[in-house]
């Protein structure tokens, strides 16, 4: 993007201002501005101004329980190990952050969980996923492995997985792309810089995986070797199911365009999204949003109506996903801290919250579908996020469970 498209791509967003040290910038450091602002989709903000979107009406979705797989397991397995060996499913980790809360300054999937020798969270994922694809029979994986990363942490995870081999992946189905950013504002909506040359920005939020992965050209890539069905996960569960044949082929079997995995909340209010219907189409209640005549509700059987928490680790059909984002999805404005740059040329980093960050998230993405197939798993053999250093969900948390399967760390 040359200068004029940039001051015109700005102007219409009333963003004039990020030009303000233009003039003392070095060609290269222009040149980078310039870069930014034709990779940013400065059209959020004003899409975001227009304020959120009410809830409609929350009424509970049955659930695939443990008790109902009894009999449907073994056929489900047949049908999605079938369509695994047939190249149909990728996998899709969204690895984006860092691991800043768990101390350090890498990204999390490089985090070393191990014990008594290194097994960083990356080395757990491919090794669940490869559990499968040694199923298959065949002497190469048929499932390609897309990992999200982010600006801050693309380089390092690219150099990680090849200095460590990839852990015994094959490196051409492996399939980088990085999530896009968007801009964060002050209040007033007005770009924050956080240097002379540079817009204050943050990942676009977990919504934003599929539009990333298309701009990038991974998804066509995929299309081309016959992919129908993504499965998509977060980094940071340990012990989850990856392309699991159950999960895929009931999903197939019952005909629907989308699944997630769910877990029996461990207690009633549990910080996890609950699985719904939402005017008819499915949905997901934030932990923070549940409120306490739908925390009471119970279903016909007399049982707790939202006892199902989601654990990021869904399935897509790809037609389906193109028909979604070819429609704006809702756009969350978050408060945050932003650190950036004043009038008088200063860093400056917040201790409260001074801005906006703006967010597609992954459960509009669910409500956008026209069905989708909740499946409920054991929460002891595929649930072990790590979120936090100790404590509930850390890396304490996730060494016990891998021990209590039997997993060497």
């Amino acid at each position: 993007m040359n200068y004029n498209e940039a001051y015109k791509k700005c102007q219409e967003a009333g963003q004039e201002h990020v030009f303000r040290y233009y003039g003392s910038l070095s060609e290269e450091e222009k040149k980078q501005l310039l870069d930014q602002i034709g990779s940013l989709d400065l059209s959020v903000i004003e899409a975001a101004a227009q304020g959120p979107q009410k809830r409609g009406v929350i009424e509970p979705l049955d659930v695939l329980t443990l008790q109902d797989l009894e009999s449907l397991k073994d056929g489900f397995d047949r049908a999605g190990l079938s369509a695994i060996s047939q190249g149909k499913v990728a996998a899709v980790v969204l690895a984006g952050g860092m691991g800043t809360r768990l101390g350090s300054d890498d990204p999390k999937c490089m985090y070393d969980i191990g014990i008594t020798k290194p097994v960083y969270i990356m080395q757990r994922l491919i090794e669940n996923l490869k559990e499968v694809t040694d199923r298959t029979g065949l002497s190469k994986p048929p499932v390609p492995l897309c990992i999200m990363t982010s600006d801050k942490n693309h380089e390092a995870t690219v150099g990680f997985m090849k200095e460590h081999d990839s852990f015994g992946y094959p490196s051409d189905m492996i399939f980088y792309f990085k999530q896009e950013m968007a801009p964060a504002t002050g209040y007033d909506r007005k770009v924050l810089m956080e240097d002379r040359g540079v817009i204050a920005s943050s990942p676009n939020g977990n919504g934003g995986w599929y539009i990333s992965m298309k701009r990038s050209g991974v998804a066509d890539r995929l299309k081309e070797m016959g992919v129908e069905w993504l499965n998509l996960f977060s980094v940071d569960n340990v012990l989850q199911r990856i392309a699991d044949p159950v999960f895929v082929g009931g999903c197939i079997l019952n005909g629907v365009v989308s699944g997630a995995k769910v877990v029996r909340k461990a207690y009633r209010d549990e910080k996890v999204g609950s699985i719904c219907l939402e005017d008819g189409h499915p949905s997901i209640v934030e932990y923070y949003d549940m409120t306490p005549e739908l925390l009471d509700a119970v279903n016909a059987k007399g049982e707790p109506a939202y006892a199902f928490g989601v654990i990021l680790n869904y399935l897509f059909r790809t037609d389906a996903l193109d028909e979604i984002v070819s429609r704006a999805l809702p756009l969350h404005v978050v408060e945050k801290k932003i650190p950036y740059m004043n009038e008088d040329g200063e860093f400056v980093k917040p201790s409260e919250p001074n801005g906006y960050k703006y967010e597609q998230l992954i459960l509009d993405m669910i409500h956008e579908m026209k069905d989708c197939l909740p499946m409920e798993v054991v929460r002891e053999k595929e649930f072990a996020p790590i979120k936090n250093k100790t404590g509930i969900d850390s890396v304490e948390s996730a060494r016990a469970l891998c021990a209590e399967n039997g997993i060497e760390l």
